[in-house]
């Protein structure tokens, strides 16, 4: 059971639409509950579930909204959130942007999708481009898109319609993994870990099934191969289309794909990796004068591979004036709305070092209070490289027609929040 009604309230508390569906909390059951999230907020007492009179209301707030179920069963917390996150993700597929106005434009179609997304309190059709195919949006009107349900509302492959067909049929794969740094002012790796997601874009006719086979360690093992060049993944979450069953028994990764693009997986390594881009700095204020600054960056992945899109950000002091700069590579730009500078470096090579000097002229006038100094973050994205060496083996694809198939793979490591501490 998830919830028996879904309201969703300005930040006033107004109310600006409700959606019953068991009949037993109605709109006059939820008066007084915007006061007293409001009275929670300022008393620092604010949890993501409010107990009102007999009800319980769970919430979640994006942009100037509030979106609130409310039960009066002992429902599934997790799978409300889950679902009030999911309502978001479709309203903005539908509106491109989820705020106040956008309902007000929208009730028509907000309340059909509403229809849709839940039954009798229970998730129905939550995926945007199955409802998109028979809830259109025209001038604010609904039509059929295709004269009847698909059948995909009622199959067990909700997330996939029948009958597709294309000329080419090719599946394209990207490995992404984002790179989470924390760096102390002594040089000490405080924080290191890599997240990781596999996305799919897949353009294939029919109904196939595919098999994906990464360089998993606990697959080897089972194998009975060596750990050599495999990579231990943690906490892996799949798309709904992957057979869990068949994972948890042997490993394999099996399912029936949604069309276009998705997400498949994700996965984290909590390993200590070596920083990619290391970053060096020494920071000079001269009292009722100047500051000068120095970085020095240096590229620690391999000589073969090349950061694309660089961009080191060095915080300044906010009273900085007449700035100079002087770069081996790259250009800097100092943003005084933002009391930043702003080194980009196009192509960084692995391997390589590079330095950055800045001069600031600083007011005659001390600062009644020494200003904390940020971290400097970094911003980089290196193609065709992985940190944890994962690696796509094979990618099989079976549909009963028996076409050919090619399977596309592309490596991107980025930054993800990437920081040097400078004190």
């Amino acid at each position: 059971m998830a919830a028996s009604a879904l309201f969703i309230l300005d930040l006033k508390g107004k109310a600006l639409l409700g959606r019953s569906y068991r009949g037993d909390v109605g709109l006059s059951e939820l008066e007084g509950f915007p006061s007293l999230l409001e009275q929670r907020r300022q008393e620092g007492t604010l949890t993501p579930l409010l107990p009102h009179g007999h009800i319980h209301c769970l919430w979640i707030r994006h942009a100037n909204l509030y979106l609130v179920a409310a039960t009066k069963k002992n429902g599934n917390a997790s799978l409300i959130y889950a679902f009030l996150y999911k309502v978001v993700e479709v309203f903005c597929e539908y509106f491109k942007e989820l705020e106040e106005e956008s309902i007000r434009d929208n009730f028509v179609i907000i309340y059909e999708l509403l229809d849709e997304l839940m039954d009798f309190g229970f998730p129905q059709t939550t995926d945007s481009k199955i409802l998109q195919e028979y809830i259109t949006q025209e001038g604010h009107k609904l039509e059929t898109g295709k004269g009847r349900v698909p059948t995909t509302v009622t199959n067990a492959v909700s997330w996939r319609s029948e009958g597709l067909r294309y000329k080419k049929n090719e599946v394209f794969i990207d490995v992404i993994e984002s790179v989470n740094l924390l760096v102390s002012a002594t040089g000490s790796v405080l924080l290191s870990e890599v997240v990781g997601t596999i996305k799919l874009k897949v353009f294939l006719s029919g109904m196939p099934e595919l098999r994906l086979g990464l360089n998993d360690r606990v697959l080897f093992e089972l194998m009975g191969r060596g750990k050599n060049k495999s990579v231990e993944l943690e906490d892996v979450k799949f798309h709904q289309c992957v057979r869990l069953s068949r994972f948890d028994s042997d490993r394999t990764i099996s399912f029936i794909p949604p069309d276009g693009d998705f997400e498949l997986m994700s996965y984290r390594l909590s390993t200590q990796v070596k920083p990619l881009i290391w970053i060096e700095s020494v920071i000079e204020k001269f009292s009722h004068s100047r500051v000068e600054i120095m970085v020095k960056a240096k590229g620690q992945f391999k000589k073969q591979s090349v950061a694309n899109g660089v961009e080191i950000v060095v915080p300044v002091p906010s009273d900085a004036d007449s700035p100079k700069f002087k770069t081996t590579v790259g250009s800097a730009k100092y943003l005084p709305e933002k009391n930043v500078i702003i080194w980009t470096i196009k192509s960084f090579p692995g391997g390589k070092e590079h330095l950055m000097r800045a001069h600031f002229g600083l007011p005659s006038v001390d600062r009644e209070e020494e200003e904390g100094r940020p971290p400097i973050s970094v911003r980089f994205e290196i193609p065709y490289f992985t940190v944890s060496g994962i690696q796509v083996r094979y990618m099989k694809i079976i549909e009963k027609s028996g076409y050919a198939a090619l399977p596309w793979v592309r490596y991107i490591t980025q930054s993800g929040d990437y920081q040097f501490r400078t004190s």
